[in-house]
């Protein structure tokens, strides 16, 4: 069908606590032994809540790898869950509320997946990476560009690895959207246009059982002032980044990629309006428009996050002279469409990089009565990849792989530091109220 084929990884079921700064004895950059491929990579994950389930989840099915530790500070309930869910499958861990006491008390740890609130990722990355581990740390790479840059600082120094969690960069049909579609047949011509969003239904805010809250002085000593704080920390400034950076820096990662550009504009506006008088302070809704200066010329990219109304969902739609690539995450959508003046595709159909439409599209096509003002919809060519693993698996199977030394990371800290910039400017473009120019050399750490 295509020459994609999906990376296979040897082994068996993945990932365990982790810590912010070592005492033992291992030196910060020391040479690592490669693991041999029939070896299971020890693994640690600080971060049990919803999205370290959603890793936990898929490492349990990648061979190769095994949990040796988990580290969470909800004890009373994220801690325990993940515990039982290891057992289940015969992996009994050691559990830990601070992670540098995991990182101190655990030996034998390969690498570890960070997955707490983003204002965490900088000094756990670092000390892991210290600690002479190997880390698949989770996007947003910090709440802070500062953070972010001392993210990758600590790869280069160490020379331990260190995966951002944009797992689209693993994605097959991304892939072959990448290098078969855009750089190898060139079927939308000139790319001019680019829209995205990421639209969400109306959310209560996350709760919590009466019987598991943190008490106090364990919620202060980790950052949080309240069990709401914890919780919803993605709605606070001083942990996380709101919607637009929580969701949209997974989709303008992909802007950055298929444009092989960085932007040079961007101008924002957004606010608080639906959820006003609850203790948000970051935007529910934000629209930005960037613009990129690329090998073919000028681009316009345009993106929101709406958290009121779900309609369309989410996806990105890369749109030139020649054709449109709609592309999303869910399996569910996903095609690209011929301009009628546009060269016939049958070439790229007959190599397995399209799939033709079917028989009856194109006599819809042929019978269609336009009104003068109209113009032909164009055909939709499905894409030939077929994806139904879980999203994040692809991206932890090529981080496990980089660990043998058998693959290149797809998402290195340098690529996740430009993701940064990108989506933390459109907050402070909300802010400024005016267009803002970023320097090029912003985008290098």
């Amino acid at each position: 069908m295509t020459d994609i084929d999906r990376r296979k990884f040897l082994g068996y079921a993945a990932a365990a606590g982790a810590g912010l700064f070592l005492t033992r004895g291992r030196a910060a950059g020391a040479s690592r032994k490669k693991k041999e491929s029939s070896d299971a990579l020890r693994i640690a994950l600080i971060g049990a809540g919803a999205q370290g389930q959603v890793l936990m989840n898929s490492c349990l099915k990648i061979p190769g790898v095994r949990f040796q530790a988990v580290c969470d500070i909800w004890e009373a309930y994220n801690m325990r869950r993940a515990q039982r869910m290891l057992e289940k499958f015969g992996q009994k861990v050691t559990a830990y509320e601070d992670y540098r006491q995991m990182l101190e008390r655990e030996k034998g740890l390969d690498a570890v997946l960070i997955a707490t609130p983003d204002f965490w990722h900088a000094p756990q990355t670092v000390d892991c990476l210290t600690a002479g581990l190997h880390v698949y740390c989770e996007k947003e790479m910090s709440n802070t560009l500062d953070g972010a840059r001392r993210m990758v600082r600590a790869a280069r120094q160490t020379g331990n690895l260190l995966q951002i969690g944009h797992q689209r960069r693993s994605n097959p049909r991304y892939i072959h959207c990448y290098r078969k579609l855009i750089r190898e047949a060139g079927i939308l011509g000139r790319i001019t246009t680019v829209n995205g969003q990421w639209n969400r239904a109306v959310q209560p805010d996350n709760s919590w059982p009466k019987g598991a809250v943190i008490d106090g002085a364990t919620l202060r000593k980790y950052g949080f002032r309240t069990m709401e704080e914890f919780r919803n920390w993605r709605w606070y400034r001083h942990l996380g980044g709101g919607p637009v950076v929580d969701l949209g820096s997974h989709q303008l990662d992909i802007y950055n990629w298929f444009l092989d550009a960085r932007p040079k504009t961007v101008v924002a506006s957004g606010g608080i309006g639906y959820y006003e008088g609850k203790t948000h302070e970051w935007f529910d809704s934000v629209l930005a428009t960037f613009e990129y200066e690329t090998r073919q010329g000028k681009v316009l990219a345009f993106y929101q996050t709406i958290s009121t109304n779900s309609n369309q969902g989410y996806s990105e739609s890369f749109m030139g002279d020649q054709g449109t690539l709609v592309i999303s995450e869910s399996a569910s959508r996903g095609a690209a469409y011929r301009e009628p003046a546009a060269p016939e595709w049958d070439r790229w159909v007959s190599l397995g990089i399209l799939r033709a439409p079917a028989a009856e599209a194109k006599k819809q096509q042929t019978d269609a009565v336009l009104d003068v003002r109209e113009t032909l919809a164009p055909p939709s060519f499905e894409l030939p990849v077929k994806f139904d693993d879980p999203y994040h698996k692809p991206h932890l199977e090529n981080f496990f792989n980089a660990v043998r030394g058998s693959e290149k990371l797809n998402c290195p800290p340098e690529i996740g530091y430009e993701t940064a910039v990108t989506v933390l400017t459109v907050n402070k473009a909300v802010e400024a109220g005016k267009k803002i120019t970023i320097d090029s050399r912003e985008f290098a750490a």
